[in-house]
């Protein structure tokens, strides 16, 4: 399987310089792959943290939600019917065809 290769040029401060190439000597790997697999693990952890933040924001809905459902209400439900909404619907447009 052939990988496409795109050159990157850019710079980076002295000491992360030293440190890329000892990584890359301690590993065995040239620096270009220390780069490659640091890019890689940023990815897969962003992408992990908005995986979570989603999960926290549907959490925070479902608790809402249970809240709502246990206080004590007196109010009775809303009841719509069809035909009210298809003529609130018409009406809404023919003003709107009116103003224009």
């Amino acid at each position: 399987m052939t990988t496409q290769m795109v050159r990157k040029q850019f710079y980076i401060r002295k000491r992360q310089d030293e440190l890329l190439k000892r990584l890359a000597q301690a590993r065995g790997i040239s620096e270009a792959e220390i780069i490659r697999q640091a890019i890689e693990r940023e990815a897969a952890e962003s992408s992990e943290r908005s995986n979570s933040s989603e999960w926290s924001a549907i959490d925070e809905f479902i608790s809402v939600a249970r809240s709502k459902r246990s206080q004590k209400t007196t109010a009775e439900p809303y009841r719509w019917n069809r035909e009210e909404i298809y003529a609130e619907r018409e009406n809404r447009w023919l003003r709107e065809k009116d103003e224009k």
